[in-house]
């Protein structure tokens, strides 16, 4: 693995390579929040700090030296490789039916600032899209020439709990670069061949022990910093001992069924497709019909998502709400091999009724 060190002061010699060739996205703020969008690298919003709890997020400007100086906002990768909604094809039918699939994004692109969570996300995603029966062609295109540029945590927020489903504070394969920040550099080990020609020609210098020792310091303060976490080691098998626990009851009492957990988690891929008609596109003469195939995000908190002919099989807000955290914890497991969550927090975060996946686990091992 090639290993170098980048003054933070050029940084911007990082970004304007990876220009030439990609769109790159990384952090910014926008309406007072850290979200994901085309950058450069003066718009990373240094010594900026993010408070989150349950319920809650707020962003100040701190006094943190660190450019990288903030967690994870709402944003991930997935509104990129799999956007809230897209065209799946292009349909017309006149003599005959003709398919249009849309063409490929002009530019690849290259995530900087990919946190480790979210790269174990990313892992299941292509799990899901890439290594199924059926490959995702949209996300394939997309995935095929992106490069990941992992940024190991040193700034958890509040409600991570990455180290208990074993996918943070450190990144240690799936990049093609990792970048770590240290005092006065980036310590940027490459991870592909692809990572290793990005890195070419960079004015970089030569990484010694007490580089690494100062990585290894820095992530592991990190990890002394996250306090919440859950027993993994208990599941799949707490979800599934517990399916009747009057727990499910109580939390459905309390959540509002927005759907808002199911939007910012990076592993959750529901969604439905319809067809978009144009009232100009059928003819009554011709029998011309045309049209588009759109999918968009859905949610299992969505009371017609499990509407079938016949009736709903997940009538109630208990049902939904037990459905979507069995998918996080047990149900992802046995599929993939992966876990459905990888500890970034967001559900607790930007929960309105601030309900809390650590202490809901925790509540069902209670007596019955």
């Amino acid at each position: 693995m090639l290993k170098q060190k980048l003054k933070k002061e050029h940084l911007g010699l990082l970004f304007d390579k990876l220009k030439v060739t990609h769109g790159v996205l990384g952090p910014k703020v926008e309406n007072g929040v850290v979200t994901l969008a085309e950058i450069d690298a003066h718009d990373i919003p240094s010594g900026y700090e993010d408070h989150q709890q349950p319920g809650g997020y707020r962003l100040i400007k701190g006094e943190r030296p660190e450019i990288f100086s903030f967690s994870i906002g709402p944003d991930s990768f997935k509104r990129f490789l799999q956007p809230p909604l897209r065209e799946v094809f292009a349909f017309r039918r006149a003599a005959g039916i003709s398919i249009t699939r849309p063409g490929a994004e002009q530019r690849p692109l290259a995530f900087i600032d990919m946190r480790p969570c979210d790269l174990s996300a990313l892992k299941l995603y292509d799990r899901i899209f890439l290594r199924g029966p059926v490959r995702d062609p949209y996300y394939d295109s997309l995935r095929r020439d992106s490069l990941v540029f992992v940024l190991n945590c040193l700034y958890p927020n509040d409600n991570c709990f990455c180290p208990s489903m074993g996918t943070g504070p450190e990144a240690t394969d799936g990049f093609d670069v990792a970048l770590t920040e240290l005092s006065d550099s980036f310590l940027l080990e490459a991870g592909t061949a692809k990572g290793e020609t990005v890195l070419a020609g960079l004015p970089a210098g030569e990484v010694d022990d007490s580089d690494m020792r100062e990585k290894g310091a820095r992530i592991e303060l990190c990890r002394k910093r996250i306090k919440k976490f859950i027993r993994a080691g208990e599941l799949p098998g707490l979800i599934y001992r517990n399916v009747e626990h009057p727990r499910w009851a109580e939390i459905a009492e309390r959540d509002l069924e927005c759907g808002n957990c199911t939007q910012l988690c990076p592993t959750c891929f529901c969604n439905s497709t319809y067809d978009a008609l144009g009232l100009s596109g059928i003819s009554k003469k011709s029998y011309q019909v045309s049209g588009r195939r759109m999918r968009k995000w859905d949610s299992c908190f969505s009371k017609n998502f499990a509407r079938v002919h016949g009736g709903n099989f997940r009538p109630s807000r208990r049902a939904r709400y037990r459905q979507w955290m069995s998918h996080k914890l047990a149900y992802t497991m046995e599929q993939f091999g992966l876990p459905g969550c990888v500890g970034c927090g967001r559900c607790i975060t930007w929960c309105p009724a601030g309900i809390d996946i650590t202490k809901e686990l925790e509540a069902l091992k209670s007596a019955r």
